[in-house]
């Protein structure tokens, strides 16, 4: 698709709640067991394929089994997130990945190296299929037949983190509470609750700490070990092949972490002093970088999901009416799960939904401005699906997360003119936008703290425990909290890296957040100088999905693809201009 067409095609997609017709699988099939999908991988395996038009029909066959494969592991994944206490939710998810995965996987391959050999091959438009291509000639590359059960219990693992993490809970003055929920007394006027919020939360982490250690020093080996069978020195350098970073080397991402260092991690420097002065304090504890350093209570936006829900569609309709039907086609379909509740896993995910196109938003909202920007967040990554549905190929669908995080981070920012919706009060809305700001740019030295860390971690795999606590003490101290005193502390530090899932569910998938937020910066500042051009523009990029390389993806929001320390310099100082002017 040309970016000539997108602007017609975008106006189509956002209320359609029918899953489009299937053209391969019967309209009836779904998912129960192997034997049901072998047939259709026999058939796709040996067809024949005399010419172009029969190698386009086979992909859009092989699309439509793929992508009714991915949405039915799609919805074990989100019942199970969604209640983690429910073993029938668990069980389904672990039969898809345990008896149904393994089996794909050979055949998958197969059909790529089918592709691969097919005649007419070099007849397929290299403009449009020219990325899809790359992609798979580098999936072949890296297949190895024995690392297929080695992912199998990889997965399995990955689910013992979401089910550890998911049961935590503390008790404050007499209440049972979710972690998410303890958290929000961080933002308290009272720094004797503060503290005892923080304590209790670190406690409650430190009491799975070493279960969690265990796990991550298993899924390490067993990574190194696919690593190594593929015929990669660590799995550091087979995840960038995995992730098919094209566009950059570890060596880039390491002089981004310098960059960082040098430019951002002074400005957030600078900021603790300020709260300090402010909170006139003798020095900042870790309970002290949440509240409001003038003196008001915390921001509450919201009382509900229900609330939550209905003003993010109020502000993307005011962007766009397109945004605000996205969100509103979501809610029609039941496609959300918002709050907090005991027994849920951690985070928050837009999880893609590839037959049926229409995504399914999970959070752990309690009523805070970090809620509302998680939602705002999740949102952008819905619109992007919506975008990207009526794209031919599942392949199409799934940007690399460089693009996929653009969505996201940049509807945070493009949103904040209408954030009225949440703070009716002038100042409290100055005070949300001012926080909000001051995050992004906290967004840099955290993303390097964990990025960092992951390359030690994978250039390392034999540490031990007691190196992996002192590396990441290390590194946090030089990126984060370094006008904050841990004296007393000390021994919850080493394991605050426990907190970040993606280290235990999708490794290495976090420098992603910092590329782009240095695109979504850009995106907003385009947005204050032409805010129709800057949406547009963002819309028709999304809508090109992945059959564009980043950068021209980049370019076709109006931005480019670029992590240079002049550009974040430039783009830091805009930032902080913007706080300035509030």
């Amino acid at each position: 698709m040309v970016i000539s067409e997108l602007d017609t095609a975008i106006a189509s997609v956002a209320t359609d709640t029918a899953r489009p017709p299937r053209h391969y699988l019967p309209e009836e099939f779904f998912v129960t067991d192997w034997a049901s999908l072998t047939p259709f991988f026999q058939e796709l395996q040996t067809r024949h394929l005399p010419d172009a038009a029969a190698l386009e029909q086979w992909l859009l066959d092989r699309s439509e089994l793929e992508a009714v494969l991915s949405e039915d592991l799609a919805w074990r994944y989100i019942r199970m997130t969604c209640d983690t206490q429910d073993e029938s939710h668990a069980e389904a998810f672990q039969y898809f990945v345990q008896e149904i995965e393994p089996l794909v996987a050979p055949y998958d391959h197969a059909l790529n190296e089918k592709l691969l050999a097919a005649p007419s091959l070099g007849e397929l438009d290299a403009a449009r299929y020219g990325v899809f291509l790359r992609s798979v000639r580098r999936a072949s590359e890296i297949y190895r037949e024995e690392n297929i059960p080695l992912k199998t219990e990889i997965s399995t693992k990955q689910q013992q983190y979401a089910a550890t993490v998911g049961a935590m809970t503390v008790t404050l003055d007499g209440e049972e509470i979710t972690l998410p929920r303890a958290a929000d007394r961080l933002k308290s006027l009272s720094r004797p609750v503060r503290e005892q919020a923080w304590r209790a939360i670190q406690a409650r982490r430190l009491q799975d700490s070493q279960p969690l250690d265990q796990l991550f020093t298993e899924l390490v080996r067993l990574r190194h070990q696919v690593a190594l069978n593929a015929g990669f020195a660590n799995f550091r350098d087979y995840m960038f092949a995995a992730l098919g970073r094209f566009d950059y080397t570890p060596e880039d991402t390491f002089a981004f972490h310098a960059a960082i260092q040098a430019t951002v991690v002074p400005l957030i420097d600078e900021f603790d002093e300020a709260r300090r002065q402010d909170l006139a304090l003798p020095a900042l504890r870790p309970w002290d970088l949440d509240v409001d350093p003038s003196g008001r209570p915390p921001l509450v936006p919201f009382q509900t999901g229900a609330e939550l829900l209905e003003k993010t569609i109020t502000v993307f309709q005011r962007l766009d009416p397109f945004l605000g039907q996205c969100l509103g086609t979501m809610r029609q379909m039941g496609h959300l799960d918002l709050e907090s509740r005991i027994g849920k896993a951690p985070g928050g995910y837009n999880y893609p939904l590839d037959e049926t196109g229409v995504p399914f938003i999970f959070m752990n909202a309690t009523s805070s401005l970090r809620d509302v920007v998680t939602m705002l967040h999740e949102g952008g990554h819905a619109v992007h699906s919506f975008l990207t549905r009526r794209l031919p190929l599942s392949a199409d669908k799934h940007p690399p997360s460089e693009v996929a995080e653009l969505a996201s981070m940049s509807m945070e920012l493009m949103s904040m003119d209408h954030w009225d919706v949440f703070f009716s009060d002038p100042a409290e809305l100055r005070r949300a936008k001012k926080t909000h700001l001051e995050s992004v740019l906290e967004t840099f030295p955290w993303v390097a703290t964990i990025d960092k860390f992951q390359h030690w971690i994978y250039e390392n795999p034999t540490h031990t425990e007691a190196q992996r606590h002192a590396r990441w003490t290390q590194i946090f101290q030089d990126f984060n909290q370094r006008s904050v005193s841990w004296q007393g502390l000390e021994q919850f530090r080493p394991y605050l890296w426990q907190k970040q899932l993606h280290l235990y569910e999708v490794p290495f998938y976090y420098i992603e957040y910092a590329l782009a937020q240095l695109g979504a910066i850009a995106v907003w500042r385009n947005f204050r100088q032409d805010p129709a051009a800057a949406l547009a523009g963002y819309q028709r990029a999304l809508a090109l999905g992945y059959t564009r390389p980043i950068g021209e993806v980049y370019e076709a929001a109006g931005i480019r693809f670029d992590f240079s320390t002049e550009y974040l310099t430039q783009l830091a100082d805009f930032v902080r201009a913007e706080m300035a002017a509030l």
